[in-house]
């Protein structure tokens, strides 16, 4: 059984408990799985086939949750699509993907009406799904799934600045479920409060997913607002939360935190990026009852690859932990053998949550899985006691706020811009966001660039969380012998440009 009939179970078992809660309005498990046999049965009446990729774009609702299931439901791909992308990205993951439909919030219409993509049609969730799931007559034919079906593609961009479709099974999600909600300890009495973008992997396949399969609760906030996100921590008596750690710096430094009174909630969890030793420290010193929990994995293991728990929180601060439930993970060296303790080498795992590949990019899946391994890209160390530690991440990816920014694709917008002779991308310290990505530039020789220049560009071209927080510009950029940048130099703080 899949998630799609983990969901029926419950409509037939359970009909009456609330599944979803959002914005004061509430379904059950057997009003939630009727809506999205709707769902299902639209795509199949219009003659949609099996396996066709659907794209999802939109923010966070009970309609995302409900399209999500309704379309794996019908035997057809769920795509969720990046909402804080700029035009151009998102028009690359529609044509990439060759999505044949659309399903999209009307308040991201702007973005949508520049698309060129031949969709065979275009669904807003306001007015066409509002009446689709009003049709009493729409009919639903149930599907056999295979476990090896792709019931989900996920972009993700790659070192090489072009974005990746991870393509997840059915069987992939359904163990990603049950390796989550054993790590956590989830039971059907969790109430989990989302307020991370659903269309990213965590909070859709670390927490959503999970709770699901066990008929829990999710309570949907549309995004994370610190006073609307603290309000809906008491109202809705969450058992459960999940931000990244800029989420927390904010949240820890409202003024109205100390009279902040949670007694229904039992775990913060928290990863995307390192959390500072005093975030985590004043954390559990200001929610004591509340253990934290710190999750590390990729999209492209669902992700789930290890997990530190509370007791070891302050102890081991800077470890994402042991591996999780039927999961394997290995340090090694370039040879794929396993390195002895302390030695830092390529993190690499296996287990049933691991991708069926690369949507279209055999080449790139026969790079990344090797005998049934993952080579995540990223480095690492394990302790004398087992646990993992990351030591450098993807190449030189940058982490803003739990946001994944890759230099090079800030990169090529830059030497688009007329007047530009070259630029490097790199992370920069940020006190509340982690890092953000600093651009330095030299122009071409007689050309008149402002820094007001580059922000204009990129601002039209990259999504916000991308554009370059700060611009410096050399007359060269350093480069060792070879010739070839040297990204260090330019991290340090140490670094003067002459």
């Amino acid at each position: 059984m899949f998630m799609t009939g983990v969901l029926g179970e419950y409509a037939k078992n359970q009909p009456d408990k609330v599944f979803t809660s959002y914005n004061g309005r509430e379904w059950t498990f057997g009003e939630f799985y009727e809506k999205a046999k709707k769902i299902a049965g639209h795509f199949q009446a219009e003659g949609y086939e099996k396996g066709d990729i659907i794209a999802l774009y939109s923010l966070n609702s009970d309609h995302f949750l409900v399209c999500y299931f309704g379309v794996q439901l019908g035997g057809f791909t769920a795509m969720p699509v990046n909402t804080k992308l700029a035009p151009p990205e998102v028009e690359y993951i529609f044509n990439h993907s060759e999505a044949k439909a659309l399903i999209y919030d009307k308040r991201l219409e702007d973005v949508v009406g520049q698309s060129n993509h031949p969709f065979k049609e275009k669904l807003s969730i306001q007015e066409d799904i509002e009446k689709l799931l009003a049709d009493n007559e729409r009919k639903y034919e149930p599907v056999d799934l295979d476990g090896e079906d792709t019931a989900v593609v996920m972009y993700t961009s790659g070192t090489t600045g072009k974005p990746k479709g991870v393509m997840l099974t059915h069987q992939n999600i359904i163990s990603t479920a049950e390796i989550w909600s054993e790590a956590m300890s989830i039971t059907d009495t969790d109430r989990m409060l989302i307020s991370t973008p659903l269309f990213h992997c965590a909070a859709c396949h670390v927490f959503m997913i999970p709770v699901t399969y066990k008929g829990g609760t999710v309570i949907i906030e549309e995004a994370f607002s610190p006073k609307g996100t603290l309000d809906l921590l008491q109202k809705t008596s969450p058992t459960m939360f999940f931000g990244v750690p800029a989420m927390y710096t904010i949240i820890l430094n409202l003024p109205e935190i100390s009279k902040l009174e949670l007694p229904s909630l039992r775990l913060f969890g928290y990863g995307a990026a390192p959390m500072p030793y005093e975030i985590l420290k004043k954390l559990k010193e200001t929610f004591p009852n509340v253990k934290v929990q710190n999750l590390y994995g990729q999209t492209e293991n669902s992700p789930a690859a290890s997990t530190l728990k509370d007791h070891l929180a302050l102890e081991k601060i800077g470890s994402v932990g042991e591996a999780l439930p039927q999961t394997e993970v290995r340090v090694v060296d370039e040879f794929g053998e396993t390195l002895p303790t302390g030695q830092v080498g390529e993190i690499v795992m296996r287990g049933p949550q691991v991708m069926k590949g690369y949507l279209k990019d055999e080449d790139e899946t026969r790079r990344t899985i090797k005998n049934g391994w993952l080579y995540t890209g990223d480095l690492g160390r394990m302790d004398e006691d087992g646990l993992l530690y990351i030591v450098d991440r993807k190449k030189d990816m940058i982490i803003r706020g739990g946001e994944n920014v890759y230099p090079v694709e800030v990169e090529e917008v830059l030497y688009q811009i007329p007047g530009l002779f070259e630029a490097a991308v790199v992370g920069i310290p940020h006190e509340v966001l982690g890092e953000v990505p600093k651009a330095y530039v030299v122009a071409k020789e007689g050309a008149t660039l402002t820094e007001a220049d580059v922000i204009s560009y990129c601002s039209s071209n990259l999504a916000k969380y991308k554009i370059p927080a700060e611009i410096e510009f050399l007359d060269e950029l350093p480069r060792n012998a070879s010739g070839k940048v040297l990204k260090h130099t330019l991290r340090s703080a140490n670094y003067i440009s002459l």
